[in-house]
């Protein structure tokens, strides 16, 4: 087994990163996984009016454009083996999961991106599947955040700082999620465009399949505080 070393978000990183491979498998790539992570694991958990930009940009270069540029990079070595490009997405996605938006809104332009790329890629016969991961134990959360002085949300500060560490809670063993994917990869189902995986996905998939989104917009607010906080602000006088 041999390892590189790669920064998605630097395109001299990419380059050496692809001549290393070309030359190592003989210009050839089966499997190409997109799971960039910054290395203390960044999360981007804030209040939608409270995210700093650079905090925002960044998530989108980590989690977006890396997957892009990387992907535009090795195409050649996949289209020569047939290969599989396998996206990390997340249930983060699909749900208005609180105080997440701009990592849920980067993880749905990764499903968007994929769910497109795909069409493009079958004349070559490479294919392009997803993964909606669910909660995997991982260092996402060890980042600390604090609400910005004047934020609107700092009554709920509690439920916000219990919020930054939830996708931790009952995550699945990291060793199991990835044997699970695994396995599911080697089936080689070549139909298949969506693979859920990790804690609570499959809860996710069955609602959003068979019930509704709008479930999601019930349970959210009460289990983040904003049911709370909508109480707090009418008893001021807000409206």
């Amino acid at each position: 087994m041999s390892t590189l070393s790669l920064e998605v978000t630097s395109e001299e990183s990419i380059k050496e990163a692809k001549n290393a491979v070309e030359k190592l498998t003989g210009g050839r790539l089966d499997i190409l996984v997109n799971n960039a992570k910054t290395n203390r694991g960044r999360n981007c958990t804030f209040p939608a009016l409270d995210v700093p930009l650079t905090e925002a940009r960044a998530t989108f270069e980590t989690n977006l454009f890396g997957p892009i540029a990387l992907t535009q990079s090795l195409i050649p070595l996949l289209i020569a083996s047939r290969g599989l490009i396998l996206n990390i997405g997340s249930v983060a996605a699909v749900t208005p999961y609180v105080f997440g938006s701009v990592y849920n809104a980067s993880k749905a332009a990764l499903h968007a991106w994929s769910s497109t790329l795909r069409l493009e890629l079958e004349p070559f016969d490479v294919r392009v599947l997803v993964v909606v991961t669910g909660g995997v134990k991982s260092r996402i959360a060890r980042t600390e955040r604090r609400l910005p002085e004047g934020s609107l949300y700092m009554d709920i500060e509690e439920d916000f700082l219990r919020r930054v560490v939830h996708s931790q809670n009952g995550a699945m063993d990291t060793d199991v999620y990835a044997k699970g994917v695994v396995a599911e990869v080697l089936r080689g189902n070549a139909t298949r465009k969506w693979l859920w995986r990790g804690a609570k996905s499959s809860h996710v998939w069955w609602v959003s399949q068979w019930i509704g989104g709008w479930v999601f917009d019930r349970i959210m607010p009460g289990m983040f505080g904003l049911t709370k906080l909508r109480g707090i602000v009418r008893a001021r006088g807000g409206r």
